[in-house]
């Protein structure tokens, strides 16, 4: 869809009903995926450079702090443990912040969160399902979907056409791309981000766990030997060139909270395309064609809600009641609007 369509959606959406609203959604996916994330950790043994020390949402100032009540309220409803730190509590937290304990103000803890290599996750999910009979067909290209009347009856690849039961599109920031060629249109734009990967110099000035700075809304985590900082949010369509502007921002908030943690001089730098919807909720669920599903527009939140939206896809594929509560994480959200 258009970029000023997409931006005026999201723009209706900014406001504090609506917030609570579309926050609640993803809480409620977000939660469920965290639970499926863990059972299939205890039934694969599957690692991936994991922690489970939560994230510290990091404020820079005591107007952040005091600005936390709509969040507060949501995880409360939800049951989600969190914990309001002042600046010795963020430190207890993340014990290399002392070093800088003047720049913010205080923090909201969420201890139950946790973290790890996505690449790391998904590689060696792939080989435990190639393991289990699944085949990967690398280095297809889908040319598009094949429709017959109300049922979709093929993907056109140029390897031929496959054909199957029931299709799902996850393709990301594609996904629409796709869909709009058998009539199904989603609000789904790629919003560029960026990211920088960065060796740890010493192991006592790095990041525990994952620090959100507020301020910069820049995520920045401990990956095994490495940090990961992440973010920024850039509507420039489907290119993937590098802004150094982006780069120093993130070299910025590593070095001002922790100095002495990593080289960002050795920093890999990197960009990726956030699928976004313009109210922040994932589209998953089907579709009005009985056979064709939709699991795409997770934004920033890809890998959070990755597997309680896979355990709800193969739900709703396989004919089974999801184990939450769909409304509002379907495209029937949008009906009238893009249908």
């Amino acid at each position: 869809m258009g970029l000023i369509r997409w931006g005026l959606a999201m723009l209706r959406n900014c406001t504090a009903a609506r917030y609570e609203i579309n926050k609640s959604r993803m809480v409620r996916l977000a939660e469920y995926s965290r639970d499926c994330l863990r059972e299939l950790r205890d039934d694969t043994g599957i690692h991936y450079d994991e922690r489970m020390q939560g994230t510290l949402q990091l404020f820079r100032t005591q107007h952040q702090v005091d600005g936390t009540a709509a969040d507060i309220a949501i995880l409360k409803r939800y049951g989600v443990p969190f914990e309001v730190l002042d600046r010795a509590g963020c430190v207890r937290q993340e014990p290399a912040l002392a070093a800088v304990e003047e720049k913010f103000a205080g923090g909201l803890l969420l201890p139950g969160d946790e973290t790890g290599d996505c690449f790391q996750f998904t590689q060696r999910l792939a080989a435990l399902a190639a393991a289990r009979g699944v085949v990967f067909r690398h280095g297809t290209t889908i040319k598009g979907l094949l429709r017959e009347g109300t049922q979709i009856a093929g993907v056109v690849t140029d390897a031929g056409t496959q054909r199957a039961d029931a299709y799902l599109v996850a393709l990301g920031s594609w996904s629409p791309l796709l869909l709009a060629g058998v009539g199904i249109h989603i609000p789904v734009y790629p919003v560029k981000g960026y990211s920088i990967t960065v060796p740890i110099a010493d192991a006592r000035g790095a990041p525990e766990s994952t620090v959100m700075d507020e301020t910069h809304k820049v995520a920045v985590t401990r990956l095994g030997t490495r940090i990961r900082a992440g973010g920024t949010a850039e509507l420039a369509g489907y290119t993937l060139k590098l802004h150094d502007t982006r780069r120093r921002t993130l070299e910025h908030v590593v070095s001002d909270l922790f100095p002495q943690g990593g080289d960002v001089s050795a920093a890999e730098f990197w960009c990726g395309l956030r699928p976004m919807t313009p109210d922040g909720t994932p589209v998953v669920g089907g579709t009005r064609l009985p056979n064709l599903y939709i699991a795409t527009g997770h934004g920033t939140l890809g890998w959070t809600m990755a597997p309680g939206t896979g355990a709800v896809m193969a739900d709703l594929i396989s004919g089974r009641e999801p184990e939450i509560d769909m409304e509002g994480l379907t495209v029937e959200r949008y009906r009238g609007a893009y249908r």
